[in-house]
């Protein structure tokens, strides 16, 4: 196993590097061709072209170039939660334009509630947003969750069958505003804030600090809080974030967390994004790319919140770890890389079926940062359901050394 690690330290560090050279490398986002990354509709199928010709509805009139209108697609679905039972989820994912869409990237809004019918429930919102012209981009990320989690402590601590269940309150407010400040560049920052309450595993026999052995955020029955300033740095030329055709995107955030704007003990973390989507056809009708997202996470002081360190399946849309349980790594530094075949099935792009595979390797106990690996794989269906926003109705299948899921979401993954 170590050997394996030590090739894929290799391996991973060259694929970062490579992420990044084609960020730069592309054209800047006012040139990029957005014709060419918004394919002609017209020729593509979607459910609602199905559902449409079914009830016998009439299309509506064309839009106007302004492109004000919200499209919109929900899925209503049943999936398992920690801890035992199933929970009803329906995710809402809207994309509409705040400008013309000549100039004007897709924004983006999701809503994705759930509920076991019993003392599990989330409330989480997150948006995207373009402003008119591209000179501004406003993101955030609002959650309200009871929200039961497995742990393993840090690193590989511990093995697939040693889990704790911790369940907890959570309240999420991540804002950002940035500014365009040149060809595809903004500069920004905002406001970030963690509140975790009645943080519990005393049911489970075992205490989390005895557990994990780590002071902070880890006493039974206490809570913590995270409030600090960010400040970000962003590279995107993705002209649809739902589902990106064509483009790059980098994102640089600086964390600070001080106990004067609320925070139990004063610290810093550092999240670096970047993705790539490179196109294998010039038919911008259909869907045939290699998609390569990294990302790498990691906290400067001892003293952040056990929950609030690095952790995988915790990045802005839970989508990274596809093969893993939520959680099921975490640590002071984690680093992250995947890659995603995309392609049609169908000519009028009613179905496709994506191919990926990632690892991540987090720093702590019988685990070393770029050294210890965690490898996993799968496959996964698209079929189209708002061919206008592009939304996918995503089934994937994915599976790790301990584990084997199933993901269905809407949208791509990244």
């Amino acid at each position: 196993m170590e050997r394996f690690g030590s090739i894929s330290g290799y391996l991973a560090t060259g694929m970062f590097a490579i992420l990044y050279y084609p960020a730069y490398a592309q054209r800047p986002a006012d040139e990029v061709e957005i014709s060419k990354v918004r394919s002609d509709t017209s020729r593509q199928l979607d459910l609602i072209d199905i559902g449409k010709e079914l009830l016998k509805i009439e299309p509506p009139d064309e839009l106007d170039s302004t492109g004000k209108k919200v499209y919109f697609s929900v899925l209503p679905f049943s999936t398992s939660v920690p801890g035992g039972g199933y929970a009803l989820i329906t995710s809402t994912t809207a994309g509409f334009y705040l400008g013309d869409r000549k100039d004007t990237y897709m924004s983006r809004a999701t809503f994705t509630p759930y509920w076991n019918f019993g003392r599990r429930f989330g409330l989480p919102i997150r948006s995207y947003l373009w402003l008119s012209q591209n000179e501004w981009v406003v993101s955030g990320d609002t959650r309200i969750l009871k929200y039961p989690q497995h742990t393993w402590g840090l690193g590989r601590q511990y093995g697939e069958d040693e889990k704790l269940l911790v369940d907890h309150s959570y309240f999420r407010l991540h804002q950002r505003l940035l500014k365009r400040v040149g060809k595809g560049f903004f500069v920004g920052g905002g406001y970030n804030l963690d509140v975790r309450m009645g943080i519990d595993a005393e049911d489970m026999g075992r205490p989390l600090q005895e557990y994990t052995g780590y002071p902070y955020g880890t006493s039974q029955d206490e809570g913590t809080v995270a409030s600090g300033l960010s400040f970000d740095l962003l590279f995107d030329t993705r002209a649809n974030s739902i589902n990106p055709m064509d483009g790059n995107y980098v994102n640089l955030q600086f964390r600070v967390n001080p106990k004067f704007l609320g925070s139990d003990h004063s610290w810093q973390s550092l999240y670096v994004d970047v993705r790539r989507y490179h196109r294998l056809s010039d038919n911008p009708n259909r869907q045939h790319m290699i998609a390569l997202w990294s990302y790498f996470w990691t906290v400067f002081n001892s003293r952040a919140p056990y929950l609030d360190l690095p952790t995988i399946g915790w990045d802005t849309y839970n989508g990274s770890g596809r093969g893993f349980q939520q959680s099921r790594y975490r640590g002071k530094s984690l680093y992250y890389v995947e890659t995603e075949y995309r392609r049609d099935i169908t000519r009028n792009g009613l179905l496709g079926f994506v191919l990926f595979v990632n690892a991540n390797t987090v720093s702590g106990p019988r685990s070393s940062l770029f050294w210890s690996w965690n490898p996993g794989a799968g496959a996964g269906l698209r079929i189209k359901f708002n061919k206008h926003s592009g939304t996918n109705i995503a089934l994937d299948m994915g599976f790790s050394k301990d584990h084997t899921g199933v993901y269905l979401s809407l949208g791509e993954v990244f």
